[in-house]
């Protein structure tokens, strides 16, 4: 009996310590963020693989992770989430807002804490991180996210390259002199990369539950959209509200939105450094108001009426990403939460005489909407559509409407319409 005990307890121990050692052993590292001050970020690789050098930023939403890395705005960027589960309702072809359904819509990477799991969702089609490969996102998990968020409070949103390699394998002095070296998004134009190459029709009207999208039932309006990278929700929603839409590249003309005879134009939201697009298409929207239309812009849509109506924009430090965004619309007087997304604003002291700043942000007092007195021209910094966001600035839209309901003689002014 004492002989059997003396032969087992060990063997017993050594497999216990065998086991131990086992959940001891340390995970390959197989990606890299890498900052261009020299920090390297190790974590556990998801999605495409190789190397991409684009500007960390932070988005603080809960939600609409997919309508987020598919937003044209996010252009030239790598999107760290706070949130910390990212992926647990997989993905569908109904949450994409890149016109183009099948590529990327320019993000390059993704952040998250927690690694990505199977998915748990009745909308779900597909798993996350077949997704992600599929539209070549390069993603990174199992990173303290507060605290890069808090770096990029801090020190403001980095240059850096992301990589993904399976094999663990990195030259870390290359990735660091990389991103080192990148140029970074302050005079770059990436609305070209991301618009339509030629003209576009749309139809499509907003999701209801458990029916999918609708399509537009009347033509009572004739919109041209100006697209800088514009999003899906944008267009669902006007068509929601009967107008015909005429999609035309960033860099159409005033001559090409005149020959459409539009009862309004909308510009769209869009990437990059809006003095960069600026340099085409401030001349082409300067003589689109000469058409005396109702004009409204959103995003990088907003910036750029700016800029054509003698105003300027300047880089931000962190900017904004997220969907709780508390803005003043001082033209009501009423506080929204909205959604945003941008890392340049229009500066306020920059507006010229006859423009009225009509929002601001709560959050620093930076610029958020602007409208011409006395003209139907107006927009907003942040994103009304909200995909995905509150909807406490659908009713730009309709104001929108309003104002071409005006235009064509249908109705009076209507105060605050």
């Amino acid at each position: 009996m004492t002989t059997e005990n003396s032969q087992t307890t060990p063997q017993n121990s050594d497999t216990k310590i065998k086991v131990l050692n086992k959940k001891w052993e340390q995970k390959l590292v197989t990606a890299l963020l890498v900052l261009a001050d020299g920090t390297v970020v190790e974590g556990y690789g998801a999605g495409a693989q190789g190397t991409a050098e684009a500007e960390v930023c932070f988005n603080t939403a809960i939600t609409g992770y997919q309508e987020i890395l598919t937003d044209p705005s996010y252009a030239g960027q790598i999107v760290t989430f706070t949130f910390p589960h990212i992926g647990n309702i997989g993905c569908n072809d109904e949450d994409i807002e890149t016109l183009n359904m099948t590529t990327s819509s320019g993000v390059v990477g993704a952040v998250f804490k927690a690694a990505i799991t199977a998915p748990s969702n009745y909308r779900s089609a597909d798993h996350f991180d077949k997704w992600l490969v599929s539209r070549n996102i390069i993603a990174i998990s199992g990173i303290d996210t507060r605290a890069l968020t808090s770096l990029i409070r801090e020190k403001g949103m980095a240059n850096a390259v992301i990589a993904h390699n399976k094999d663990g394998k990195f030259d870390v002095e290359a990735l660091k002199k990389q991103a080192a070296n990148w140029h970074g998004l302050e005079g770059l134009d990436l609305a070209k990369t991301v618009s339509s190459k030629q003209t576009g029709t749309w139809n499509e009207a907003p999701w209801e539950w458990d029916k999918s999208f609708s399509e537009r039932t009347e033509d009572a309006f004739h919109v041209v959209v100006v697209d800088f990278g514009v999003k899906r929700n944008i267009l669902r929603l006007l068509a929601g509200l009967n107008c015909k839409l005429t999609i035309l590249p960033a860099t159409a003309t005033a001559n090409d939105i005149k020959s459409h005879n539009p009862d309004g134009i909308f510009l769209s939201n869009g990437p990059g450094d809006p003095a960069a697009t600026g340099k085409y298409s401030v001349e082409a929207i300067q003589g689109a108001m000469k058409l005396g239309k109702p004009v409204f812009g959103i995003c990088l849509g907003h910036q750029m009426l700016a800029l054509a109506l003698g105003a300027k924009t300047a880089k931000m430090h962190q900017g904004h990403h997220g969907a709780n965004h508390p803005v003043m619309d001082h033209t009501t007087g009423k506080v929204e939460i909205v959604s945003m997304n941008h890392g340049f604003a229009v500066d306020s002291a920059s507006l010229p005489d006859g423009i009225e700043e009509t929002h601001v942000s709560l959050f620093d007092n930076t610029n958020c909407g602007l409208a011409v007195t006395g003209k139907p021209i107006f927009s907003v910094q942040h994103h009304p559509e909200a995909s995905p966001g509150p909807q406490d600035s659908h009713y730009l839209f309709q104001r929108f409407v309003n104002l071409m309901r005006v235009e064509k003689g249908l109705e009076k002014v209507a105060e605050n319409a």
